[in-house]
């Protein structure tokens, strides 16, 4: 039993160095809140969220865009109303088709 210990001891005192870099490496790597595999995760989060963002932006301002024609161009209610809405003049007659 003393033999194994003494050999233990001898492996880890003459190698301490590279042990404590490998179990440092390893933590910092793999174990750790703020590792390699973490930062790589975060990456990829933030790359999809950036990506929903512009997304967003883009209808945003295709939002705004169709904003600025409604209150300019008194038509195009009209024409949202009739096309949305199935609205119409008195005069007139409606009819949806519809694929079934």
């Amino acid at each position: 039993m003393a033999s194994k210990f003494h050999a233990v001891w001898n492996f880890l005192s003459h190698y301490k160095y590279l042990i404590v870099i490998v179990v440092g490496v390893l933590i910092v790597g793999v174990i750790d809140d703020n590792s390699f595999l973490k930062r790589i995760q975060y990456d990829t989060q933030i790359s999809r969220l950036q990506d929903e963002i512009e997304h967003y932006e883009a209808i945003s301002e295709e939002n705004v865009r169709q904003l600025k024609e409604l209150n300019s161009d008194p038509k195009a209610i009209e024409k949202i109303a009739r096309e949305r809405y199935f609205m119409k003049a008195d005069d007139e007659d409606i009819f949806v088709f519809s694929e079934q």
